[in-house]
């Protein structure tokens, strides 16, 4: 059986987000010869989601693995993808068309939110990282950095940023993953906002984190890549900081930038090539020890 990956990414009225996402396609192919790929896109560029199965299908693919490159499942994922999906298989008969996950809870994310934090706070003058020293001195001095990265841990305040949906399930999920990720940076609060369609916005996550004190304000954005609405919200993040200019702020880069994104897609593409059905939330420490329990984990 012929198969063919389509990565479906969201689309960008910002050519540069288009780009970034095509560029990304290109990494996932380069670290992924396993299975040829396709990119197109959801809405708002080309190719879209037909023409992007019509190109598998002109390779020669028998199957097609659909992965939709989305962070948290609204009604894009559930709703507008399936049906397109739908309309391609009767445009296509005998064509094989899995539908794979999105990126969502990926036990992965979290450590690529982590790691565009770290890099951002170091900007702001935040010690986030430690290396490994040897000598009495060199001990002494690492002791004295890790108390200096504790205490601006203790001063920052992340604030996390996503699109924003009018499904009130894919909201509540970003704030699961703000409550993870204050527990793996230890800093004083992980506050949630969104660029869009509900609230709390930007504004009123990075007020509030400045009125519990924080000495330092990281914004961390739950998308994938540039576009209008990341910069437009840097342009507000700026306003902001001239608000409260005792308060440094910075925002993290998008997770595509993140070199780690590649296997957490491969992953997905993976689990829906072999049909793999999973709980619900791949953070549950329940289901990592049954796997491990029963030789999955190797």
């Amino acid at each position: 059986m012929s198969e063919r990956v389509l990565l479906i990414g969201h689309g960008s009225r910002d050519d540069e987000g288009n780009r970034a996402f095509l560029a990304f396609a290109r990494r996932v192919q380069a670290a992924y010869p396993k299975r040829r790929l396709e990119a197109c896109f959801l809405e708002l560029a080309e190719p879209d989601v037909p023409t992007g199965v019509a190109a598998c299908v002109e390779a020669g693919a028998s199957r097609v693995i659909a992965l939709p490159l989305i962070l948290l499942a609204a009604s894009h994922v559930k709703l507008e993808i399936p049906e397109l999906l739908d309309h391609a298989r009767l445009r296509h008969p005998g064509l094989s068309i899995d539908y794979g996950r999105n990126i969502g809870m990926h036990e992965r994310v979290l450590d690529l939110l982590v790691d565009q934090y770290q890099a951002a706070a170091r900007v702001a003058g935040s010690p986030v990282t430690l290396s490994a020293q040897a000598s009495p001195a060199a001990s002494i001095a690492a002791d004295a950095h890790a108390d200096a990265a504790q205490d601006a841990a203790a001063g920052t305040a992340i604030v996390l940023m996503g699109r924003g949906s009018s499904d009130p399930d894919a909201n509540g999920d970003l704030y699961k993953m703000a409550r993870m990720l204050w527990e793996r940076t230890g800093v004083a609060t992980v506050e949630v906002c969104f660029s869009g369609i509900t609230g709390p916005r930007l504004p009123e996550g990075v007020r509030r984190a400045v009125r519990l004190g924080a000495a330092r304000v990281v914004v961390v954005p739950y998308f994938l890549f540039t576009g209008v609405l990341l910069k437009r919200m840097a342009r507000l993040l700026g306003d902001l900081q001239a608000e409260h200019p005792r308060v440094p702020m910075r925002m993290a880069e998008p997770l595509g930038e993140h070199p780690g994104l590649v296997d957490i897609v491969i992953d997905r593409v993976e689990e829906a090539a072999e049909g793999a059905a999973h709980m619900n939330c791949d953070f549950c420490d329940y289901r990592r020890h049954a796997v491990h329990a029963h030789g999955g984990g190797a």
